[in-house]
């Protein structure tokens, strides 16, 4: 590229010292646009892997106002060969804008404006990252409202990734599951095309979607050997056998998450075999779809398999049930380390829970009645011995019966987390003294949670 000089060959350039006297008497707008073709110029020279590193510490939208080629902005302040400069300069943003490192990890967020106070990834980025970008993605998640439109708009876009070959794949409603109104046919097409092309799939988050059996088989064919995480709870077009066709094959899999309805003792076992890696996270939802619903139950056996392989894995179940559905739980001993009651729960049960549940680390009990836990509370603390964490919310537990359990469990507990309305002052404690006592054995300073008020 042609330079202009800026130093007016009149001044002949004499000496060090002479020019340096007729550098100063040129007018400030002269010296300005010489220091702006030398920062012009260093910002033109940067190596490729400078300007790659400073772009991704930016925003998106940052990134694009950066690598635009346009410069009518300065066109009217500056000399023309400033404009020469500023063009070179955006052309090589603009080259580093679209550097395949850039596009290695994206995320698509489709939200329509009546539905959705969100931005929207805008349509023109989309058709550019599908052109020009789509071999270069590798960790993608899909962000959708709660409309039909949203994840119709997802759909098609996967449909596209033909040239793809991801690592990560996350489909996420942000509201209701808007995924589930969209045509079956439709949705298996555009996750089909991603999972016969990928074949190197690790990550796969699908929760809330209508994936089904066969679809599951396309997956498993395609990316047997890579499959790590598998995260589909909310998928009803599912069976136990899609599952255990994917626990069969999927020898890596570390984390796995699903309803009670698709758990089975087969699929247990299968996770349990000398074939498979240890299990890290398994996450299993009890949901009730309808009052008095029926719930199968897991053989202690099955149980006792997985922790035998995996004897470090963590297993997470979440409870959204009616008091009379939790007849087939914990009856006899089961692993679960993480422990959550979105619903009320009877005493009985988690009286059951001291009983069954020797693994616990967490448990957290969003309601249970006017009746109060002491005695619940005082045999989780002798048979938990690993309980760390735990929640209370519409609950009552008397002040003597609290401090006892927290001077039983003692320092462990790193969070304690109950509301003041759930202590219910008796002839030892009132709930102006409990903190001093409660802090005590804790080795820390400790206060109820209080509801707020405004």
């Amino acid at each position: 590229m042609k330079r202009v000089r800026l130093v007016n060959e009149e001044d002949g350039g004499g000496g060090n010292s002479g020019g340096s006297k007729k550098t100063l008497k040129r007018p400030f707008k002269e010296r300005r646009d010489e220091d702006l073709e030398e920062e012009s110029a260093s910002w033109e020279c940067l190596p490729q892997e400078i300007m790659l590193h400073i772009f991704q510490y930016l925003p998106l939208l940052d990134r694009a106002y950066a690598s635009q080629q346009e410069v009518t902005h300065v066109r009217d302040q500056r000399e023309i060969h400033s404009d020469y400069l500023e063009i070179a300069v955006c052309r090589g943003w603009n080259q580093a804008f679209h550097l395949p490192e850039l596009w290695r990890c994206f995320e698509f967020e489709l939200n329509q404006p009546a539905s959705s106070y969100l931005k929207a990834t805008h349509p023109d980025l989309i058709k550019q990252i599908i052109k020009r970008h789509s071999n270069h993605l590798q960790y993608v998640s899909f962000k959708v409202d709660s409309s039909r439109e949203s994840a119709e708009a997802a759909c098609d876009i996967l449909s596209q990734l033909v040239n793809c070959s991801l690592k990560t794949l996350g489909l996420i409603s942000t509201a209701r599951p808007s995924f589930m109104e969209v045509p079956k046919s439709h949705f298996i097409s555009a996750l089909t095309v991603v999972f016969v092309n990928s074949k190197s799939l690790s990550s796969l988050k699908i929760d809330d979607t209508p994936v089904d059996d066969p679809s599951l088989k396309v997956l498993v064919a395609n990316n047997s050997d890579t499959l790590k995480l598998l995260k589909m709870s909310s998928c009803p077009h599912v069976s136990p056998a899609g599952i255990l066709c994917v626990a069969d094959q999927c020898h890596g899999l570390r984390e796995l998450a699903l309803n009670y309805h698709l758990l089975s003792d087969e699929l247990l076992i299968a996770l349990s075999s000398e074939k498979h890696v240890h299990l890290e996270h398994l996450r299993i939802d009890v949901v009730s779809e309808n009052p008095g619903q029926q719930f199968h139950t897991i053989k202690k056996s099955s149980w006792d398999a997985m922790v035998r392989h995996s004897p470090k894995f963590n297993l997470v179940m979440y409870f959204f049930l009616y008091e009379d559905e939790f007849g087939p739980f914990f009856r006899d001993e089961i692993p679960v380390t993480h422990l959550y009651f979105g619903r009320s729960v009877s005493k009985d049960v988690l009286g059951r829970v001291g009983l069954t549940c020797p693994r616990l680390v967490e448990l957290v009990v969003c309601a249970n009645g006017l009746r109060p836990l002491d005695e619940e509370l005082i045999r989780i603390a002798q048979r938990c011995t690993q309980l760390s964490a735990i929640g209370l919310g519409e609950c009552e537990v008397s002040c003597s019966a609290f401090v006892e359990f927290v001077r039983m469990c003692g320092d462990r507990l790193t969070q304690l987390s109950i509301m003041e309305e759930v202590l219910v002052p008796d002839h030892r404690y009132g709930l102006d003294d409990i903190h001093w006592e409660v802090s005590k054995h804790l080795g820390r300073v400790w206060f109820p949670d209080m509801m707020p008020t405004w």
